[in-house]
């Protein structure tokens, strides 16, 4: 935890890029994530995996949520707090619950529109400012994961409005997590596990399969991936505004390809390479314009 605790700086430039790199590795974590939890779901069921991962997670936590428990004595914005939670639960559970019915791309093609959601909402929730550079650079962007990922005919299916629901509730998630950045990360991080930890102990027992010992190992494995991913996208979000590190949600393409491809023998299809040079490209820019941005202003408070 003092490690990211550290990775905080006065320098307006620095800490955008650091938001922007832990943005890029949270995102892989997820997507390595996401690609685990697709192949449990096959043999377990979703609120077996959603209590087992949170489980594995709590566990790994455990040594830190006693060592800093007093952080969870004065929260603030309470309610705001249990909206975040309440998101945050919905928003994995509608993830794992599509891809029992969705190829995991068109899944993941959902969830990549919610930076086009923080983006429109950020300047209002927030009161962030958005040019117009960095509009046309998201736009380009999501251009490039349609290409890419080319969404199936099943656009108005029940599992299709699932995957939608849940990329809204992530797209929210982000925002609230920007505003509550005061908050300690262990408590960001515990609150979300907590909550799966409830949803999952309440559905497991429906359609429950007892687990080998390998599957226990990957439920574990599923856990400390998420906690990983859950700190690094929580300190992000605290070094800089959702606007600029979101949209960095779209290199979720390219680890798709990697995975699909090392894991189940994928070979991308040219739309797919076209649309990530497109990704990457739009991608590149706003890390550009960022550095730009990040020149003329220089000095801003630590996050907590």
């Amino acid at each position: 935890m003092s490690l990211f605790a550290k990775i905080s700086t006065y320098d307006e430039r620095s800490a955008r890029m650091a938001g922007i790199g832990l943005m890029l590795l949270s995102i892989f974590m997820f997507s390595f994530g996401d690609a685990l939890g697709k192949y449990m779901v096959a043999t377990y069921s979703v609120g077996q995996l959603l209590w087992l991962r949170a489980c594995a997670a709590l566990l790994v936590l455990l040594p830190v949520i006693w060592k800093q428990r007093a952080e969870f004595t004065r929260l603030e914005r309470p309610w705001l707090q249990l909206l975040r939670i309440t998101l945050s639960t919905l928003e994995v559970a509608a993830f794992f619950l599509a891809t029992v019915y969705l190829p995991l791309a068109d899944v993941i093609t959902y969830y990549l529109a919610s930076p086009i959601f923080v983006t429109a909402l950020s300047g209002i929730v927030l009161g962030e400012h958005v040019g117009w550079r960095r509009w046309t650079a998201i736009l380009i962007g999501f251009c490039g994961v349609l290409i890419a990922l080319r969404p199936s005919t099943q656009t108005v299916s029940w599992p299709a409005m699932i995957a939608l629901g849940g990329s809204l509730s992530f797209a929210f998630l982000m925002l609230i997590t920007r505003s509550l950045r005061a908050t300690p990360d262990i408590v960001l991080t515990t609150s979300q596990f907590g909550g799966t930890f409830l949803l999952g102990a309440l559905m497991s027992p429906i359609g429950w399969v007892t687990p080998t010992i390998g599957s226990l190992a990957l439920f574990a494995a599923a856990g400390v991936t998420s906690v990983v991913a859950l700190l690094c996208i929580n300190r992000s979000l605290k070094l800089a505004p959702a606007s600029v590190v979101v949209p960095y949600q779209y290199s979720m393409i390219v680890w798709a390809v990697i995975f699909g491809f090392v894991v189940w023998g994928d070979v991308p299809s040219i739309s797919t390479l076209i649309g990530a040079v497109i990704i990457i490209g739009a991608g590149i820019y706003i890390f550009l314009r960022e550095q730009q941005l990040g020149r003329e202003e220089t000095v801003v408070n630590p996050p907590a």
